[in-house]
C-alpha cells in the first residue's frame, strides 16, 4: 500500500487535502476515489486513509483510526559523518534511513570534497531531509531520520558529549577493537554516536582530537571501505537486532 509523509496532526475521520508532493504522487500512481493509502506524520504511528476526491492538482482523503505502529530499533544511533560528494551523501542518507539511524550530522572536516556554507548549506540540508523522508515512506518507518545542521569538526567535538551514550570513531587503526565485538556487549537500548570521515578519512590530527574528546576507536576489519560504505556497515552491526 502506498505510504506518504504528511506533516501535522492526523485526526481520525478528518477530511484532509494532501500536500502537493503527496498529491502528485497519488496522481502519478493513478489512484482513484476509494483507494486506500497509509499516512504518517513522522512523530510515531500511522493511519489508513481513503481517497475521496481527485482534482487536477489536489487530492482529498478521509483519515481512518490512528495505529500506534513503530518500526524503530531499540538502540538510537546518531551518525556524524564528513560531508561527501553529493551523490554519495544522498546514498548514505537514504540507506542510513532504511537501516534505522536516528539522526545524521554532516561535519566539515579537513578532507571534505564538498564544502557548503550559508544558504547553500541550508538548501542541501533540506534536500537530504527530503531524501530521508522518501526513504521512510519506502521502508515503513513512522519516525523521520533527523538531518541535523552542518557542524565544523570542532563544533562536533564540543557538543558530542551532551548527547550521552557511547561514542565510537570508525578508524583504520588495526589495533583498535573490532566493532562487532564491542557492539555485542552493549545494552540493547544503549545510544551510540558514530563518527566517520569523508573520502580520504579523517586526518591524523582530527582522529587524535576525536580520541582525546572521548570517541573510542573501533575497527571494521581488514578491508578498506569507501566513506559511504563504512558507516552503513557499522549501522548494520549496531541495528540488526532492532
Amino acid at each position: 500500500m502506498p505510504r506518504f509523509h504528511v506533516p501535522g496532526p492526523l485526526t481520525p475521520d478528518a477530511d484532509l487535502a494532501l500536500p502537493p508532493g503527496a498529491a502528485r504522487h497519488v496522481q502519478v500512481l493513478r489512484l482513484q476515489p476509494g483507494a486506500q493509502i497509509t499516512l504518517f506524520n513522522g512523530e510515531g504511528g500511522e493511519c489508513l486513509a481513503t481517497v475521496t476526491a481527485m482534482g487536477r492538482s489536489d487530492v482529498r482523503v478521509r483519515l481512518g483510526e490512528h495505529q500506534a505502529i513503530e518500526r524503530e530499533p531499540l538502540r538510537p544511533v546518531r551518525l556524524a559523518t564528513g560531508v561527501m560528494a553529493s551523490d554519495r551523501m544522498d546514498w548514505l542518507v537514504e540507506k542510513a534511513t532504511e537501516l534505522g539511524a536516528a539522526a545524521i550530522t554532516p561535519v566539515l572536516t579537513e578532507r571534505c570534497a564538498l564544502r557548503l556554507s550559508g544558504e547553500r548549506a541550508q538548501k542541501k540540508r533540506a534536500h537530504w531531509q527530503a531524501v530521508a523522508t522518501a526513504a521512510c515512506e519506502q521502508s515503513g518507518r513512522n519516525r523521520l531520520l533527523d538531518v541535523r545542521e552542518q557542524l565544523t569538526f570542532q563544533e562536533l567535538l564540543n557538543t558530542a558529549g551532551s548527547a550521552g551514550g557511547t561514542r565510537w570513531l570508525l578508524s583504520l587503526d588495526a589495533a583498535a577493537p573490532r566493532l562487532h565485538t564491542l557492539a555485542a556487549a552493549l545494552a540493547p537500548d544503549e545510544p551510540v554516536t558514530l563518527l566517520s570521515g569523508p573520502e580520504g578519512g579523517l586526518s591524523p590530527a582530527e582522529e587524535a582530537a576525536a580520541r582525546a574528546s572521548g570517541f573510542a576507536p573501533v575497527h571494521l576489519g581488514p578491508r578498506v571501505l569507501r566513506a559511504e560504505t563504512a558507516p552503513l556497515a557499522a549501522l548494520a552491526v549496531l541495528l540488526t537486532s532492532g
